[in-house]
């Protein structure tokens, strides 16, 4: 039976009764005020608090949701895009909306564009890039191209004969604040934040600094979306500060994959769970069978056959994406949408490696590097007999640089720079979320909620911070 359609267990192609499905087709074909309708009336033939009833107000809430992320008309599009290109033509603006640069979507007979299509549009067309009056670099990772550091994880591999070298100390505090006056005074918030666990040759030597409040429950080193938990009363006229403050060492991972050695794997109970789809985000559908079958072809072996996939994935174009609670698959939403951020590529790849019989799974957590950066961000592992369980990373994808050998380093390799807290995705959380999730599918921000309902992400604010600390000595052999 598909998950209960509470903050647990909803999804946005979540579909246990006729109702449910009419529902989901009717928002994906934009006709809210039809859904809403159906919804109603749905809703007052159930019994209160049923699984149906609760799967169609997710429903209703996802096109909420929805109208957040596209919340520009035509003329709120064409201001943003020439506050960049101040002489922007209404033929070019019509020419990139028609080849779907310009993400929109109709509803209830209106054209709507998502928020950041305007920002999107220069990630995803150079004429428009080549266009701006003042063109300012994206904020992108230095690793998104070849570094010194890919060079060190190798190099040092090779030289230890082992998988996890380069390690980096970090100390990390992440924060989720709730916005004043957003609870009635005197009512509890409850929130959680992301934790990490101790994963032995990728992650170690974890230790809890701090927290605030000083009570809470860390979820235990079971749970595949572990956090923090926390309770505190909201106070009126001030914000209400949750945070949580750890070290950990993170290793950089390289193996050198022999294609000649690798053989197809035997489905164990261990691996059949990464072998199988799981709806609604990992579905072996049409699209996917053929898009599978025009890129891998007649290949055979399992590693080439990877390759393949993860250089036909990471030829999709990166850009910001819609909530993903909104989205009914994200792993088909990734194929036919024409670009696609981390999180949507990492499960399209999933899907067509588990659909080629290549064991494929989740992870995710927060990026950062010696240049200042950090991220949220969403990556995964492939398992490749004879080697076992592989790092991948296709969003950083192939690396531009002078040296081919460092190409392909993030199929069967990772830099240090990497906190993981999630080592699957749309998990329960310990303890369970009363209402539904803000994010159904990742935990990088956090979540919080009260007895009156979630807390959504415009309710709310959160923060990364990190520091590199100098190893501890001895250190690991």
């Amino acid at each position: 039976m598909v998950a209960m359609a509470t903050g647990e267990g909803a999804r946005a192609g979540d579909a246990t009764t006729p109702a449910v499905a009419q529902a989901v087709e009717l928002i994906d074909d934009g006709r809210f005020a039809e859904a809403h309708a159906l919804i109603d009336a749905t809703q007052a033939a159930l019994p209160a608090g049923s699984e149906s009833q609760r799967s169609l107000e997710f429903q209703r809430e996802r096109m909420r949701r929805i109208l957040l992320d596209f919340s520009l008309d035509g003329a709120q599009t064409r201001a943003a895009v020439r506050r960049q290109i101040p002489d922007l033509r209404d033929d070019e603006f019509e020419r990139w909306r028609r080849a779907g640069l310009l993400e929109s979507r109709v509803v209830d007979g209106e054209v709507r564009y998502f928020n950041r299509a305007p920002h999107n549009l220069f990630r995803l067309s150079a004429e428009a890039r080549a266009r701006r009056a003042e063109p300012k670099p994206f904020r992108d990772s230095p690793l998104e191209r070849q570094h010194p550091h890919h060079a060190e994880v190798r190099d040092q591999a090779v030289a230890q004969s082992r998988r996890s070298v380069a390690p980096r100390r970090v100390r990390v505090t992440q924060s989720l604040t709730v916005d004043a006056d957003t609870v009635p005074a005197g009512e509890t918030i409850r929130a959680w934040i992301p934790y990490p666990r101790a994963i032995p040759g990728q992650q170690e030597d974890l230790r809890l600094l701090s927290t605030r409040p000083s009570t809470h429950v860390l979820a235990p080193e079971s749970a595949m979306q572990r956090t923090a938990y926390f309770e505190q009363p909201a106070r009126a006229g001030e914000p209400t500060r949750f945070s949580v403050s750890y070290e950990l060492t993170v290793y950089g991972q390289y193996v050198a994959v022999d294609p000649e050695k690798v053989v197809p794997v035997e489905s164990t109970p261990e691996l059949a769970p990464h072998l199988a789809e799981r709806a609604p985000h990992v579905v072996f559908t049409d699209a996917m069978r053929l898009f599978s079958a025009q890129v891998v072809g007649e290949e055979t072996n399992p590693y080439r056959i990877a390759r393949k996939l993860f250089d036909a994935v990471d030829r999709i174009p990166w850009a910001g994406a819609l909530e993903y609670s909104t989205i009914t698959n994200i792993g088909e939403h990734a194929l036919r949408a024409g670009h696609a951020d981390c999180g949507q590529q990492t499960l399209l790849l999933i899907t067509l490696l588990r659909l080629n019989g290549i064991p494929a799974r989740w992870q995710s957590g927060w990026i950062f590097s010696d240049a200042g950066y950090d991220n949220m961000h969403d990556w995964g592992w492939l398992y490749l007999a004879p080697y076992g369980w592989l790092p991948m990373d296709v969003t950083f994808g192939r690396l531009t640089g002078d040296d081919p050998d460092l190409a392909g380093f993030y199929l069967g390799g990772f830099d240090a720079y990497r906190i993981a807290f999630n080592d699957d995705y749309g998990r329960d959380f310990v303890p369970a979320k009363t209402h539904f999730r803000s994010e159904t599918v990742d935990l990088q921000r956090g979540e919080a909620e009260w007895d009156g309902g979630n807390l959504y992400f415009d309710q709310w604010d959160y923060d990364f911070e990190w520091e590199l600390l100098p190893l501890p000595s001895p250190s690991r052999t």
